[in-house]
C-alpha cells in the first residue's frame, strides 16, 4: 500500500475511534486523557494516526460551543436532543470543515456519511448530509 493510501486509511480509523470517543464523553462526561489512553490500548488503533485523534479529540471538546453554533441554525429540534452519536459526527465534520481547509469538502462530507451508516440510527447520514451541506453552503456564502 502506498504511503498517501496509508495516511489517508490512518486518518480514517482515527475518526472512527474518535465518533466512539466523543460519544464516551457526551456520555459520561470522563476526562478526556482518560477517553484517549482507554482507546489507545485498544489493539486495532494502532491503525490510527494517534497525533490526529488527539488534535480532533482535544480541539473538538475545547470548541464544542463553536461547533454547536455552526451546527444550530440548520437542525430541526433542540441541540440537546440530537442522538449522541449523530452531534459526535456533526462536531467532526463542522471541525474538519473550519480548521482543515486543506480537506475537501466532499471528503468531509463523505467521511461523515460512511460513520453515520456504521454509528447512527436507520437514515442519520440523510440527517447529517443535509445539516453538513448547509454548513458548507453558509461557509462559502451560498
Amino acid at each position: 500500500m502506498s504511503e498517501r493510501k496509508q495516511y489517508i486509511l490512518s486518518k480514517k480509523w482515527s475518526r472512527f475511534f474518535l465518533v466512539q470517543a466523543l460519544y464516551e464523553w457526551q456520555l459520561n462526561q470522563s476526562n478526556i486523557s482518560s477517553i484517549a489512553r482507554h482507546f489507545s490500548e485498544n489493539a486495532l488503533f494502532e491503525k490510527a494516526n494517534n497525533e490526529y485523534f488527539h488534535e480532533l479529540l482535544q480541539q473538538i471538546t475545547q470548541n464544542r460551543n463553536d461547533l454547536d453554533a455552526m451546527i444550530t441554525p440548520y437542525i430541526d429540534r433542540e441541540l440537546d436532543l440530537i442522538d449522541p452519536v449523530e452531534r459526535a459526527i456533526l462536531w467532526l465534520g463542522c471541525y474538519e470543515l473550519k480548521f482543515h481547509p486543506e480537506l475537501p469538502y466532499k471528503v468531509v462530507i463523505n467521511e461523515a456519511l460512511e460513520l453515520a451508516k456504521k454509528f447512527g440510527a436507520e437514515g442519520s447520514h440523510r440527517y447529517i448530509n443535509s445539516i453538513l451541506d448547509k454548513v458548507v453552503k453558509a461557509s462559502k456564502g451560498a
